[in-house]
């Protein structure tokens, strides 16, 4: 493990440092210790995902030692630990588990120094009504243990926090509040609040093991031993140390243990763990599988093309990381509006408190006490945590189904664009070129397509791919061929079987020979359907037509219909031409605008996002600019890694219908967020006049808090169980 947590270098001395943060459970204590770090000299960049309990920010040694910053956080009441980035099981000897998740996941959580403390709070509070039952003269006293324990613990941590940039925190109120209503003499309710608000930070605690529990799940898909084959025999090594271009050997039911491509047999594979998929894929020599995927049926021999820092699952795990460590708008917001919120609310609870006593001669004790409730009315625990966790559970669904989605403020940009613009070729199509139609115009149709397939034989032009393709799905055997030459951008030409074969367009044929006039209206008609037609002469006679047409996803129809449904406008920018770009589209029922180089589609892009909020869906190099200028930017999974580290969000499974599938999630995401907030601010609002009229005291209105944070968290895992329809359900 590098020490103190370094991962990489700056310029100079500046080093970017990770530490694993124990006990950082809610949005609250991730502010905290923003705001401490943030304090010293040299310290920037700060990031804080309090659901990893992971801190992350770059620090000039020069200016502070990393020493410092540990105790500092320490000082907080939390434990701090150095990390390294996402990797997963090494199968060593005391190897560390993908960030030491695991370990830490198999912790549980009655074990933690928050559920220690509960259950010795609460002990303390039975036996002062125990107490008090006995002997009612000890009334006063027998609480005072509870309420002292809890003032310690919590007391502490307010004035380390105070110290270190933080004076209006959750705990400081506690304290204020706790210390108060023992001073007046309220020492049973002092006892219950700060039980109360222990539970609360316990069930914070377990709410926050649940959230991560998906993404930890994720690095304990990857075995940790592989089998490496070396000079045809196979040997059992640790899955970490598979380089690129090892051959590993995946038997039926084990799972792959890298990246990489099927050197050799033939299985299907089921990727549902990493991509959602339900349905096994399958694989053939060639094909690509993922780590953490589970072969069913044949044993396969993988070629590595990745290591395993950098596997489907790593990738995924990092970029999970990184989106909950990038705060959402509303969450942003909300911090600012706290900020300002809870000193202000001090201040009313202390004028509650002084004012009817000074002005109208009332009470002290009385007011005192409501102030005080008033206090803890006004902690702001359950409006801070109503966006994040909402968020959380929303990146943690979206995941599971293979849909990812780098940042909160992504995940809420999804839900309220009105536009997608769609790339077509492999995002809409297949990006593989398909034989659609065959005609005969002399001779069987399987001589014809066999002659154009010996031509092609070795070709690598997609459309001579697309006819041994179809040759070979039909079981035509290929002949051999002879004298083979290309004439660039008209035709290829071959002997075959003493006969000179060509392959060609319709242009260069009618340089040779005349095609008759339904032959002609046959390949106008295709290519008004957007298909390139070709034609197979054999000794300069016409003999076949073959149409070639990049054909759309299975799914596509559905996904702009789903699209349509959400309310959300579609348009498709290619680079094809019109002809093609318009039968496409047409089929599929959305808007085109063809013809257009990269920048065209820049400038369409700015277009449409000076209307609305825009999402742009591609998977080439030449999309990336347009997926960088887009609201959000969406990638396909089987794209480009340039493609998939430029968008907003990612498809793994590649699938149109999961475009409409993300803008549910995001939609349900934005109305549970207003749920929370809803919740939040509903509760304090009927507690402020209760505890003011003196209708609820100290424990009530620390109840309504605590109450307020389990709603709003348990709302926010109901997102968990979020339900996707259509195809995207199936994943």
């Amino acid at each position: 493990m590098a020490d103190g947590g370094t991962v990489s270098l700056d310029q100079g001395t500046r080093a970017v440092l990770r530490y694993h943060v124990e006990g950082m459970d809610c949005p609250s204590c991730a502010s905290k210790i923003e705001t401490a770090v943030g304090r010293f000299g040299g310290a920037e960049d700060i990031r804080v995902n309090y659901h990893a309990q992971v801190l992350a920010f770059r620090l000039d040694e020069a200016a502070t030692p990393r020493s410092a910053v540990e105790e500092q956080i320490r000082k907080l009441g939390y434990g701090v630990a150095p990390v390294e980035p996402p990797r997963v099981a090494t199968g060593e000897p005391g190897a560390v588990v993908d960030d030491e998740r695991a370990s830490r996941a198999r912790q549980p959580w009655w074990g933690g120094t928050k559920a220690r403390l509960a259950a010795l709070i609460g002990i303390l509070t039975i036996a002062g009504f125990a107490a008090s039952l006995a002997i009612p003269a000890l009334d006063h006293w027998a609480y005072l243990p509870a309420a002292l324990v809890g003032l310690v613990f919590f007391g502490r941590k307010a004035i380390a926090a105070a110290r270190a940039g933080s004076p209006f925190s959750i705990e400081m109120l506690m304290s204020i509040a706790t210390v108060g209503a023992i001073a007046i003499g309220a020492t049973s309710e002092a006892a219950v609040v700060v039980f109360l608000f222990t539970v609360g930070e316990l069930l914070e605690n377990v709410a926050a093991g649940r959230a991560r529990a998906g993404i930890e799940a994720l690095g304990a898909l990857v075995p940790r031993t592989a089998l490496l084959v070396e000079n045809g025999t196979a040997r059992e090594v640790p899955a970490a140390s598979l380089k690129v271009g090892d051959l590993v050997l995946v038997r039926p039911g084990d799972r792959v243990s890298a990246d990489g491509e099927v050197a050799e047999g033939e299985s299907e594979v089921d990727e549902s763990p990493v991509t959602g998929e339900s349905v096994p894929v399958p694989k053939v020599e060639g094909a690509l599988v993922f780590a953490g995927s589970i072969n069913a049926s044949g044993a396969l021999q993988v070629r590595v093309t990745r290591p395993a820092h950098d596997n489907t699952i790593a990738r995924i795990i990092r970029l999970v990381d990184e989106a909950q460590e990038a705060k959402a708008p509303t969450a942003r917001f909300i911090e600012r509006f706290s900020a300002i919120y809870t000193p202000i609310a001090v201040a009313v609870a202390a004028l509650v408190a002084i004012a009817p006593p000074l002005v109208v001669g009332a009470d002290w004790g009385t007011w005192i006490y409501r102030g005080l409730a008033l206090l803890l009315v006004a902690c702001p625990c359950a409006l801070v945590l109503s966006t994040p966790a909402a968020i959380a559970s929303g990146l943690a669904v979206g995941t599971r189904r293979g849909l990812l989605v780098k940042g909160g403020g992504a995940l809420e940009t999804i839900g309220r664009i009105r536009t997608v613009a769609f790339d077509k070729t492999g995002t809409l199509t297949e990006g593989r070129p398909r034989v659609t139609d065959l005609l005969a115009l002399s001779g069987p149709e399987r001589t014809m397509l066999g002659f154009a397939a010996a031509v092609e034989n070795g070709s690598s032009h997609p459309l001579g791919r697309a006819i041994l393709d179809r040759a070979d799905a039909d079981g035509i055997p290929l002949r051999p061929a002879k004298d083979a030459r290309a004439i660039p951008g008209k035709a290829v030409e071959a002997v075959v079987t003493g006969k000179r074969v060509s392959v060609g367009s319709p242009s260069f044929v009618a340089e040779q020979a005349r095609l008759s006039a339904n032959a002609g209206e046959v390949v106008a008609g295709w290519e008004n359907q957007g298909k390139t037609v070709v034609i197979v002469s054999v000794d300069g006679v016409p003999t076949g037509l073959i149409a070639v047409r990049d054909e759309p996803r299975p799914d596509a129809a559905e996904g702009i219909a789903s699209l349509h449904a959400l309310g959300v406008e579609t348009v498709m920018l290619t680079g094809d031409n019109v002809r093609t770009g318009q039968a496409i589209a047409g089929a599929l029922g959305l808007q085109v605008k063809a013809g257009l180089l990269p920048e065209d589609k820049l400038r369409e892009i700015g277009a449409l996002k000076a209307q609305a909020p825009v999402a742009m869906v591609g998977d080439g190099i030449n999309d990336a600019p347009a997926l960088a200028a887009s609201s959000v930017g969406i990638a396909m999974g089987g794209g480009t890694d340039v493609a998939l580290e430029t968008a907003d969000a990612a498809l793994l499974n590649s699938r149109v219908v999961d475009v409409a599938a993300l803008v549910g999630l995001s939609r349900a995401t934005l109305a549970n967020i207003h749920q929370n907030v809803a919740i939040a601010l509903g509760l304090k609002a009927v507690f402020l006049v209760t505890t003011v009229l003196g209708i609820t005291g100290l424990w009530p209105a620390v109840l309504a808090d605590t109450g307020a944070t389990v709603l709003v968290t348990l709302n926010a895992l109901r997102l968990l169980g979020y339900r996707f329809r259509g195809l995207a359900a199936r994943g």
